[in-house]
């Protein structure tokens, strides 16, 4: 029994793992979960103890096969959050298995999924932030499947693949139960994953509409940023750009450099950035070659006055304290240059969670990957970025691309495309930037924006408004690309009203949750 018990835990471990992007074979999500709860309902009565262990082996099997990447980074990072997050993931199993036993089973399935989701929208807000597994993200290389997430968003994939995995655990259960294949419940298992695609193909084969196009040049110079970014003046990474674009590229386009192409530590003092010798040199050879430039950049601004300090600044010494931010730029011949600041912040690289609580306690223990080691400042706003032309840009920065309804901001606030500046050097050539450009195409879909992606070391590529890769560049190479972006004004479902899903989801699991504390166990299990 004990050996079985295991083998169902390990089982849904290997099936979520091998599920995943971009190597994996998502179909297999739908059965996933099943395994796990098979056993949860057979040992229910048993101790927590035993559950918390195999929920535990299942979830970090799936944790370990899909972000074991983050090692290349820093070993610490990827057993912290391996780790953590298998623990987070089991203890929301537990909660279910307790309220199982207190209530129907019809409301414990309805308990489960929506926790479940309430516990992905958690991890998308709070300071450990790490969606990165999300269930919903599990389609990102099906694209086809899931042309609805413009009107459910990530959440939608979640809910459908959650409610699949109860249809199958139906049908196993009734099998072994009667020992006879009951052919009804299988086809509504089946049906239920047939719909939504379906649904998803008439979608796709939809003309969108669009309201003009932008000619756009990406770039991605491969820097190395483990021996050679952060060595280099902006000046120097100035040279190197006119030269690129006056021997090579071309002008009259709109030029995207990635995350911190311009990375000089500390970076430029943000009051002074307007008037400095590196924007004036750098708008005059914009202007001769009638082009545009979106960049990332790092700024700071220095404080000598406790009064005057933000709650994200990082003390240097007695009074005097500096903001770091992690930024990108847009400028447009002598117009004053656009600045937007990362809000999004890598935890533990570029955000120490709960900071005025940890740091007078454990100081600044940051993982060093270059540069400035500091907490970066945010701002509060999702500006977007106007060009001469009138084209209102997005100015994603790497680890912001990940979160859905965040991403949703800027195209309410008039984005007609969105670009995405990253850094994903750090993971080496693994599933870490695979699956981090993959993600991308999620949001095309949930937003119905094409998306310029200029990665450092790769990849970098053109994705249309369904979510397909157009254009590309391998990884570890220097390149760029050229296409015509198109743009678009149009609001989606998932634009207008956000994570409803998760809403909807809150109120449901909160009510069963309370309802389940007020009861007794069930006496006929």
């Amino acid at each position: 029994m004990k050996n079985k018990n295991f083998f169902l835990s390990i089982l849904s471990g290997l099936l979520l793992g091998i599920s995943w992007p971009t190597y994996g074979f998502s179909i297999l999500i739908f059965i996933s979960f099943v395994p796990l709860l098979y056993l949860e309902k057979s040992i229910r009565n048993d101790s927590f103890g035993l559950l918390l262990l195999h929920s535990y082996i299942t979830f970090f099997l799936w944790n370990s096969i899909s972000t074991w990447w983050l090692g290349y980074a820093s070993l610490y990072g990827m057993a912290f959050a391996i780790i953590v997050n298998s623990f987070l993931m089991a203890t929301i199993f537990l909660l279910y298995s307790f309220v199982a036993k207190k209530v129907s089973t019809k409301l414990s399935i309805i308990y489960f999924i929506s926790s479940w989701i309430v516990f992905e929208k958690f991890h998308l807000n709070w300071d450990f932030s790490w969606p990165w597994l999300n269930l919903g993200n599990v389609f990102s290389e099906s694209i086809q499947w899931i042309q609805w997430y413009e009107y459910t968003g990530s959440f939608g994939g979640t809910l459908w693949i959650l409610i699949v995995n109860f249809l199958f655990l139906n049908f196993l259960t009734n099998y072994l139960k009667f020992k006879k294949l009951n052919s009804i419940s299988f086809s509504v298992a089946v049906i239920t994953i047939a719909t939504p695609i379906i649904v998803s193909l008439y979608l796709y084969n939809l003309d969108n509409n669009q309201t003009g196009e932008i000619e756009v040049s990406i770039l991605q110079p491969n820097i190395d940023p483990y021996k050679e970014k952060y060595n280099q003046t902006n000046f120097l990474v100035l040279e190197d750009f006119k030269n690129w674009i006056s021997n090579e590229i071309g002008g009259n386009k709109l030029f995207i450099a990635p995350e911190t192409y311009f990375s000089e530590s500390p970076g430029i003092i943000i009051d002074d950035f307007y008037d400095s010798g590196f924007i004036n040199s750098l708008s005059s050879f914009l202007m001769q070659n009638n082009s545009q430039l979106l960049s990332g950049i790092q700024f700071y601004k220095i404080y000598q006055s406790e009064k005057t300090k933000t709650i994200t600044s990082n003390k240097i010494r007695d009074n005097l304290w500096i903001d770091v931010y992690n930024s990108s730029f847009f400028v447009s011949g002598y117009a004053k240059p656009q600045i937007y600041h990362k809000s999004k912040l890598v935890v533990g690289v570029e955000n120490m969670p709960y900071k005025s609580f940890l740091e007078p306690i454990i100081g600044n223990t940051l993982i060093d990957l270059g540069g400035t080691v500091m907490s970066r400042a945010t701002q509060k706003n999702r500006d977007v970025f106007i060009t001469k032309n009138k084209t209102k840009i997005a100015p994603l920065i790497c680890y912001e691309s990940v979160y859905g309804e965040y991403v949703t901001k800027y195209v309410r606030n008039g984005a007609q495309i969105l670009a995405i500046i990253t850094n994903d050097g750090w993971w080496d050539d693994s599933q870490g930037y695979k699956q981090h450009l993959s993600y991308a195409k999620l949001r095309a879909v949930e937003t119905r924006r094409n998306i310029v992606r200029s990665a450092n070391t790769g990849s970098s590529a053109f994705i249309n408004q369904k979510g397909e890769i157009i254009k590309k560049l391998n990884y570890n190479e220097r390149g760029y690309l050229n296409h015509k972006v198109g743009l678009n004004d149009n609001i989606t479902f998932y634009v207008k009203y956000g994570d409803y899903i998760f809403r909807f989801s809150l109120f449901f699991s909160s009510i069963i949750l309370l309802f389940s504390i007020s009861k007794k166990n069930k006496s006929n299990f």
